[in-house]
């Protein structure tokens, strides 16, 4: 296929389709057909002659002046529609919702239009997509001033979701007094975990002083039999290595080896019993 501009791809496919080069029609054809894109922007506009141009005492730059593309805004009536509903009702903004869609996209209600006069006609718990999508509903097909319409569905979704809340809490409260018991949510493990982190704040000085005074408790003691607590500059060492008295620095393999065990007779006549078992 030729390389062309994404404005002119159904084009070409329409020409080569006429040829039979394209035996079956691709499944967005139709769509393009119906919605065809957007032309190109236009280029700067040709100069205009001295005869065209008006005659003024102040005299123009010959350039010609660039064009100046800019999209319409898209405007949708829904939108300040749901900005004043999060705006009255901030905390509907933190319930959890799902993003996640099935095998394809959700069939639009069977009430809506002028079959559509009340909120629970869409369910007993609605959500805030419902209450907006009533407003518009009662503003289009009912004739309703915006500001009545809003009210309506606001009072209505307050009502429903008031309904919902007592009957919810009231099933709780019998399910526990039939035996029933619910798992932790997330809401009360983190509550948990932020008391957790509270009392250990609180005793976070008794713990440091606690940790500070058990590094002062133990303290290594080294025990060095027969050396001298004076510095002699080193003239100790030297004298005992001209005598050939080799330093040892683990008393305790110098000590001799025990090669029978003793019976217990034998130990309880030892005043130094404890080392030996």
């Amino acid at each position: 296929m030729v390389r062309r501009i994404a404005s002119q791809v159904h084009q070409q496919v329409s020409r080569l389709m006429n040829a039979n080069y394209i035996k079956k029609q691709p499944a967005w054809f139709q769509a393009v057909l119906d919605y065809p894109p957007l032309p190109l922007p236009p280029k700067a506009p040709p100069s205009r002659t001295q005869y065209d141009q008006q005659l003024n005492s102040v005299p123009r730059s010959s350039k010609p002046r660039p064009h100046e593309s800019r999209p319409l805004p898209i405007y949708y009536l829904e939108d300040d529609i749901r900005r004043q509903f999060f705006r009255d009702h901030p905390f509907e903004a933190f319930r959890p919702t799902t993003l996640v869609e099935g095998a394809g996209v959700e069939d639009s209600h069977p009430v809506q239009g002028k079959a559509w006069t009340r909120l629970r006609q869409r369910g007993r718990n609605p959500t805030p997509e419902d209450a907006i999508r009533f407003t518009l509903n009662q503003y289009q097909f009912h004739s309703i001033p915006i500001a009545q319409a809003y009210s309506q569905a606001v009072a209505q979704f307050r009502s429903l979701r008031s309904e919902h809340h007592i009957a919810t809490t009231f099933s709780t409260i019998e399910a526990e007094h039939l035996g029933a018991v619910f798992s932790r949510g997330e809401i009360e493990h983190a509550f948990e975990k932020e008391k957790k982190g509270l009392v250990s704040f609180e005793r976070r000085e008794e713990l440091d002083e606690g940790a500070i005074a058990a590094r002062k408790r133990w303290r290594a003691i080294v025990e060095k039999p027969g050396v001298s607590e004076q510095w002699t500059k080193g003239e100790e060492y030297v004298r005992l290595w001209k005598e050939g008295v080799r330093p040892s620095y683990a008393p305790v393999l110098t000590q001799p080896v025990i090669s029978e065990v003793p019976t217990p007779e034998e130990i309880a006549r030892t005043a130094d019993f404890m080392q030996v078992v």
